[in-house]
């Protein structure tokens, strides 16, 4: 097969064996013979020529689409071509990079050896693909991706090197958002639940003789009556000044954030003075804080203990830690308690309470899910259905949410319920899929730490594959305390790539967390649920109408549905339909009840025997 410009073309040859005969042939028809060979040569030729062309051209166009940057250099590595993708990268157009060697772009992140090992592996291989830092030309510096490929001659030399690279910076930034996240409390950027544990066993590991860990865990008592008083966000600003103040206080500890109004302080000391340092940590953390124009004086209850008197493993610790403050609280407040070996589960309700959660989780025999419908107010059809979580105690009997969902948050155990929940109803909307109940979607509740720690989209994708159901079947309910943590910058796109599946997405709890209206701005969201708070005492109270009509407009005005949540009497129903409600939730249509009850409540009626 011949090359794209090759000299044996039989026609070329031909027409230069002619040109000759153009002139010196005696017949004139021969000359003309020679002549109709020669313009068949040379119409060979520019065909040829053409081709060619048009072969360059579109090589050149599929280059300089690619979104890689593409350079092409000589054996000694000078820069010979580059396509817009390398000049949109790096600020360098081609008149300024030609002939410049292209490790003059690398910034001063690798050493010696690290270009010892790519040339080797280059040479050896003729190829290398890895990481790589370079600088763009006013001087910044970002990562990349880089191929590179030895294109060898017929000697078997290299004589050009052919280079592929992309800008990795978004992709980098992204993960160092999702360690942030994983390692990160996004109000206050100390480090949190997750992270301390590593920090404590780190600081145990590396202890020398001598020294001693001090350890406390700092409850702020009375951070809801400030939310209450002067709202959710000063209340914030509260914890962020009292996370900078203690920090300050503790440079060279370990300070982090377990959550809500709960801090930890890690010290690595060889003084025996524990009770003297946490009585001076409180004195300092207790002075003033000045928040919109007001003098706040906090109270403290601190828990307390110290390794490796009290444990050597921060698991231990941590729970020890828990007792100390769960039994100072339970004394009085604003109160410092160390541990001591007394304070054991039996003499402390919660952690008992938390062992059990642990017991139930692993027996899977205690939990219960239960299931509230949803009707429109108007003529009661049924419309869609909550899944609700129930912790039936072998001893103590049914344990209100209320109670176990906070220290489940608390101790870490949120991810495994939140994953069980998922599980179980994804079965159980499977089953009604196939046994008559009325097709709707089945909502279910996702805390924050479902969001940031855990693997939310992975386990909803294998629930959905292993009982075959549509995305469409589910519905993600999160409250707007859930929302506040998207400052952490990752919950917009995870919420739009969710909705993109098909999940359905409610806010639920609307109107009592902050900045609602411009989370419904931001976030892809299909519903919302307006918390029985407002529904409370309607159709008496003035100030509820007005908020309910308010958000009902509003929703009406953005494209969305509204789920009004608590409404028990037929006033409430009456009054909900007059403003436009179309969807309501709540004891006056349905309590909610397991599975099997609703079932025989909303399953069609068998056919009798022989009918038809």
């Amino acid at each position: 097969m011949w090359l794209p410009i090759s000299l044996n073309r039989p026609l070329a040859w031909g027409a230069l064996a002619a040109l000759p005969g153009c002139v010196w042939l005696p017949e004139a028809m021969l000359r003309m013979v020679a002549v109709s060979f020669v313009m068949l040569g040379l119409w060979d030729a520019w065909r040829q020529v053409r081709q060619q062309r048009l072969r360059c051209r579109l090589m050149q166009n599929a280059i300089n689409l690619t979104n890689d940057a593409v350079v092409v250099s000589d054996a000694q590595n000078r820069i010979l071509v580059v396509n817009p993708a390398f000049t949109e990268i790096t600020g360098y157009s081609s008149d300024e990079i030609v002939s410049r060697k292209l490790e003059t772009l690398a910034a001063p992140r690798h050493d010696k050896a690290f270009f010892q090992t790519f040339w080797s592996t280059l040479k050896a291989t003729g190829r290398w693909e890895g990481e790589m830092w370079n600088r763009r030309k006013h001087g910044d510096e970002y990562p990349e991706w880089l191929k590179v490929r030895a294109i060898n001659d017929k000697s078997g030399s290299i004589s050009h090197f052919i280079s592929l690279f992309t800008d990795i910076s978004a992709q980098k930034a992204r993960e160092h958002d999702l360690r942030r996240i994983g390692y990160e409390d996004p109000l206050t950027g100390l480090p949190n639940r997750r992270r301390l544990h590593d920090l404590m066993a780190s600081r145990l590991r590396h202890l020398r003789a001598g020294e001693s860990l001090d350890i406390a865990l700092i409850d702020i008592d009375g951070l809801k009556s400030v939310n209450d008083s002067l709202g959710v966000e000063q209340g914030d600003r509260l914890l962020a000044r009292f996370a900078q103040r203690l920090a300050s206080y503790m440079a060279g500890s370990v300070v982090g954030r377990l959550g809500g109004d709960e801090f930890m302080v890690v010290r690595t000391t060889t003084f025996d003075d524990h009770e003297a340092w946490v009585a001076t940590l409180r004195e300092h953390m207790c002075r003033p804080f000045e928040i919109s124009d007001q003098v706040l004086r906090l109270g403290l209850t601190i828990g307390s203990c110290r390794a490796p008197e009290d444990g050597r493993d921060s698991g231990v610790l941590f729970q020890r830690l828990e007792s100390a403050l769960y039994s100072a609280k339970r004394l009085r407040r604003n109160h410092s308690l160390r541990f001591r070996p007394a304070l054991d589960k039996q003499d402390n309700p919660q952690l008992a309470l938390v062992s059990d959660l642990r017991a139930a989780l692993i027996s899977g025999d205690q939990l219960e899910l239960h299931f509230q419908t949803q009707h429109h107010p108007g003529t009661g059809a049924l419309l869609g259905m909550e899944a609700l979580l129930r912790w039936r105690h072998p001893q103590d009997g049914m344990i209100s949410p209320a109670d176990f969902i906070p220290l489940a948050e608390r101790h870490g155990l949120m991810s495994e319920l939140g994953s069980w929940v998922i599980e179980k109803a994804c079965a159980q909307q499977a089953h009604w899929q196939h046994s008559g109940m009325p097709k709707l979607t089945l909502w279910i509740n996702i805390s924050a730490l479902q969001l940031f720690q855990g693997d939310l989209e992975s386990q909803l994708n294998t629930c959905l594959k292993r009982y075959q159901l549509k995305p469409s079947q589910i519905g993600l309910e999160l409250t707007e305390s859930v929302l506040i943590d998207e400052r952490a910058g990752d919950m917009g796109p995870r919420l739009k790539a969710l909705r993109e599946q098909g999940y359905a997405i409610a806010i639920d709890d609307f109107g009592t967390g902050y900045s609602s209206l411009g989370y419904l701005k931001r976030l892809p969201v299909d519903k919302i649920k307006l918390d029985r708070a407002f529904i409370r005492e309607l159709p008496d109270s003035q100030a509820d109408a007005a908020i309910v009509k308010a958000v009902l407009e509003m929703a009406k005005g953005m494209g969305l549905d509204v789920v009004a949540e608590g409404v028990e009497t037929q006033e409430q129903c009456l009054f909900l339909v007059d403003a436009g409600c179309t969807i309501v939730q709540g004891f006056y249509f349905a309590r909610p009840l397991p599975a099997a009850e609703l079932e025989q409540r909303w399953a069609p009626l068998p056919i009798a025997a022989g009918a038809l």
